[in-house]
């Protein structure tokens, strides 16, 4: 009997080893053959574009020029590290070696898919949601960049619970056991906690930054106070005023609510563009490019239109009218510079396509040239 049973118990044994060889054997040849699964991902995404176009109207040619191709080596990447991430069920048995080598795995795929889709979504929010937006509602705002960071947000997100469900970590355990902490922690110490998040907000928004310009207003029946910024900590603001030369120390949660005009980061760019007609313009024509210049920048918020200026010259060979276009865009920081570029080269197709309607054909000689300065107080 004691020989059955140590013989049973080895066969056991042998069983376990064979069938975790045969695992890992599986999984190395998943893992051996993902490179050449995520190099036929991009084509696969090819193909469902034509099965697309059938049903539905898009040029799926052109979308997959502008959003596939662009990232055909990120796409290629994270179709790897997902058949990879799939190959790692043969191990799902062995708890303690899934978790070790589902850390790795997980980590680059949540990694790789989150930049991947970074990438596409600033692709298709600059060649899709602007012109919607300016489609829909006859203008774009900042809506555009808060609209863009939720979508970066949410992607991080998504990353995040990819990897914590590759991991089998409980999501709503986790989440239910925050919420009830949370509670206990908000009733111990809401004030405390009011004054925390009013430093986060501040942290993540930045409405301002020491040594900037500030004008806040501390009391409703009283003057704005104008200040220098001095320090921004975990629980205050200090402000150094002006003409008193004193510090106020303002809470970070009544700055988070507070209406602040940041006044040193007023910013003023100045595009400069020139166009070369293929002939000498007419005072008519010339009126009619006045006109078709002024109309294409009327549905855009941020252009000093007291300041553009339209010039008309000779060109060196005098057989040919120069038009140098001068406009004037404030903002309030460089991301809202950045998306009115992105405007102003929109608003220049614009004028382009509706010259060319009128026969009024020209070429750019040099690029758009930007000259950025601060605004003048």
């Amino acid at each position: 009997m004691q020989l059955l049973e140590v013989v049973r118990v080895e066969w056991d044994i042998l069983r376990d080893v064979l069938e975790l060889m045969l695992r890992l054997a599986l999984f190395s040849l998943g893992a051996a053959i993902a490179p050449f699964i995520g190099r036929s991902f991009p084509r696969t995404l090819w193909r469902f574009l034509q099965l697309l176009q059938r049903y539905v109207e898009i040029d799926a040619k052109h979308t997959y020029e502008q959003f596939v191709k662009p990232f055909q080596n990120l796409i290629t990447i994270a179709g790897t590290f997902f058949f990879i991430a799939l190959s790692l069920n043969w191990l799902l048995p062995y708890e303690e070696l899934y978790k070790f080598l589902g850390f790795f795995i997980y980590l680059a795929l949540s990694v790789t898919m989150a930049w991947t889709a970074l990438k596409l979504a600033r692709q298709i929010i600059r060649r899709t949601v602007i012109t919607l937006v300016q489609r829909w509602f006859g203008e774009v705002n900042e809506v555009v960049l808060i609209f863009e960071t939720l979508i970066y947000v949410a992607i991080v997100l998504l990353a995040l619970i990819v990897f914590a469900v590759g991991l089998q970590v409980n999501l709503v355990a986790l989440v239910a056991s925050l919420g009830i902490s949370g509670v206990a922690v908000a009733f111990a110490a809401q004030q405390t906690l009011s004054r925390l998040f009013g430093t986060l907000e501040i942290f993540l928004d930045r409405p301002y930054r020491p040594g900037e310009y500030i004008r806040v207003n501390f009391n409703p029946y009283a003057e704005d106070a104008y200040g220098r910024i001095e320090s921004i900590g975990l629980r205050s603001t200090k402000i150094r005023l002006v003409a008193k030369n004193t510090i106020s120390i303002v809470p970070n949660s009544f700055m988070a609510s507070a209406n602040i005009e940041n006044i040193s980061r007023g910013n003023k760019l100045m595009a400069l563009l020139c166009l070369d007609f293929e002939r000498i313009l007419s005072e008519g024509e010339q009126a009619l490019v006045k006109q078709i210049v002024e109309e294409a920048t009327k549905i855009f918020w941020g252009f000093d239109r007291a300041s553009t200026r339209i010039q008309f010259c000779p060109t060196e060979t005098q057989k040919q009218t120069r038009a140098r276009i001068i406009l004037f865009i404030s903002s309030a920081d460089q991301s809202s510079l950045g998306l009115r570029k992105r405007l102003l080269e929109l608003a220049n197709h614009a004028i382009a396509d509706k010259l060319a309607a009128y026969g009024l054909h020209f070429t750019t000689p040099e690029p758009m040239v930007y000259i950025d300065s601060p605004m003048s107080l």
